[in-house]
């Protein structure tokens, strides 16, 4: 690889690892052509090509389905935060596990997970470039995403790369169309909401989830796609458990998400930003 198609692969996969810890199949379309080695970053998993599809459609379920659903969501929401565990599989592409905690307000997601990349050709490429796992901090306004040393040299000696999402609203192709809004849904509660326009959603019945009692509902929420939503729910009406699958352009998608200790305090600090590259200075000066 040359100096310049290191910088590029790196800043795209740190772009789709951060985004796929967070979000599972509640959109379609796929990455925009380049991918982590080609000659732009890809969008993360899976973005809509309208920044409008972004929210959930208008709830169209109706009775005691509908009512046990919404105080899910609403109790959910209202926890404003939660440790998170998770593990995404898309397609040969890309496996990993996150793990850490978020917190979702009115001005936006907060919160810092460890993302550790554990299969696929992303995993061998970020392996080759010395490194196997990276910090994320999600803040209101942008994200960063911690790199490796041998990455590092090649940008001054700056470990961070700092994704502001109004940038990535730019990015070429539509690659980045709705990435702010996007990363505001991928709260459990979100979730709840794709249930709710899901025309077969049902009552699977009581299961116990790491030990817990727990509800579990399931439904279709993407038509012809088939894109799936499965919660488990504990007694006060909070989300235990999530699994969305459902197709992208590279293969299937499964994310699988764990949440425990709601209202648990959260913070992200930002990095020194002295120890940072801004996202869109750096594709600029390696001719993004």
């Amino acid at each position: 690889m040359t100096g310049t198609t290191v910088c590029r692969t790196v800043v795209a996969i740190a772009l789709t690892a951060t985004l796929a810890g967070l979000t599972g199949c509640t959109s379609s379309g796929g990455p925009a052509d380049g991918g982590p080695g080609g000659s732009a970053p890809p969008a993360a998993t899976p973005q809509p090509s309208d920044p409008s599809s972004t929210a959930p459609p208008a709830p169209s379920l109706t009775g005691p389905s509908a009512e046990a659903l919404r105080a899910v969501e609403r109790a959910t929401g209202r926890a404003g935060s939660a440790r998170v565990e998770s593990t995404t599989v898309m397609g040969s592409e890309l496996s990993l596990k996150a793990a850490g905690a978020l917190g979702w307000r009115d001005d936006g997601l907060t919160g810092t997970l460890t993302i550790t990349y554990t299969g696929g050709t992303t995993a061998e490429t970020m392996r080759r470039l010395g490194t196997t796992a990276m910090e994320a901090r999600y803040l209101p306004d942008a994200y960063y995403a911690e790199v490796g040393d041998e990455f590092a040299d090649r940008v001054g000696g700056r470990h961070w790369i700092k994704y502001v999402y109004e940038d990535l609203e730019d990015l070429g192709g539509g690659a980045g169309a709705g990435f702010a809004d996007q990363m505001r849904n991928t709260t459990p509660n979100q979730a709840v909401k794709l249930l709710l326009t899901a025309e077969d959603v049902r009552r699977v019945g009581e299961e116990k989830t790491r030990g817990r009692r727990t509800t579990h509902w399931t439904g279709t929420v993407g038509g012809a796609t088939a894109q799936t939503v499965d919660i488990w729910v504990d007694d006060r009406d909070l989300l235990v458990k999530k699994v969305e699958r459902g197709r992208t352009e590279n293969g299937e998608l499964t994310q699988t998400a764990y949440y425990s200790e709601y209202g648990v305090t959260v913070s992200a600090e930002r990095p020194p930003a002295a120890d940072t590259a801004d996202f869109k200075e750096l594709l600029a000066s390696q001719g993004g």
